[in-house]
């Protein structure tokens, strides 16, 4: 198994990547929707997050009120942190079992766990590989207000307490730079599958009797 670790802040095209190594044949894990899954009814992460935020983080049906949520951490890293400390362990459990199943499934597959706070969450999984998506802050913001309808200034405030670029760049092995067009984007991935496929087929050789 050749595992990757996919990050980058938010709009800055992570998505477009991974949908690409898909395309080209890789396993995709996605952070975020294991953040969802952990918090459902039911979920021992959704009772931490009510003991420590109280009820009115979560709706009437007792799941949990995202924005609600989200508009007392995105304003407060002290709250931040809290939701952090309760939501990443139970990310990387549920993380870990399904790169474990992934492996399992086809000892040579190509794994790319989509985690944009991998530099925030000491995210410290065996990777093989860790690529950063980079695009500018003025970029990110247009993204956020045209695809999200988003405000600018609430776009710039999530940027901004999310980890720096320079903190991002200080653990990439390789940086997609997707601020021009979709097709450079896409060479560059294009480019980056061509080396892990390569790798992958040299170890095999490697590893052969």
């Amino acid at each position: 198994m050749y595992l990757i670790g996919l990050t980058g802040g938010i709009a800055s095209g992570k998505s477009t990547v991974a949908r690409r190594l898909v395309r080209h044949g890789a396993v995709h894990i996605d952070a975020d929707h294991l953040a969802r899954v952990v918090v459902e009814p039911g979920m021992p992460g959704l009772a931490k997050i009510s003991d420590a935020f109280g009820t009115a983080v979560l709706l009437a049906d007792g799941s949990l009120d995202r924005p609600a949520l989200g508009a007392v951490v995105f304003r407060d890293p002290a709250a931040r942190e809290r939701l952090n400390a309760i939501v990443h362990p139970e990310v990387r459990a549920l993380s870990n079992a399904l790169i474990r199943d992934a492996e399992a499934e086809d000892p040579d597959a190509i794994v790319v766990y989509d985690v944009p706070l991998l530099v925030e969450a000491g995210v410290d999984h065996p990777f093989d590989l860790v690529v950063v998506t980079l695009a500018d802050e003025q970029t990110r913001v247009r993204r956020m207000v045209e695809l999200r309808g988003m405000e600018a200034g609430e776009a710039e405030r999530r940027i901004r307490s999310q980890a720096s670029d320079a903190d991002r760049l200080s653990v990439a092995d390789v940086v997609i730079d997707t601020g021009g067009t979709l097709e450079q984007t896409v060479a560059q991935v294009d480019a980056l599958w061509d080396q892990v496929h390569a790798e992958g087929e040299q170890r095999t050789v490697r590893g052969a009797p």
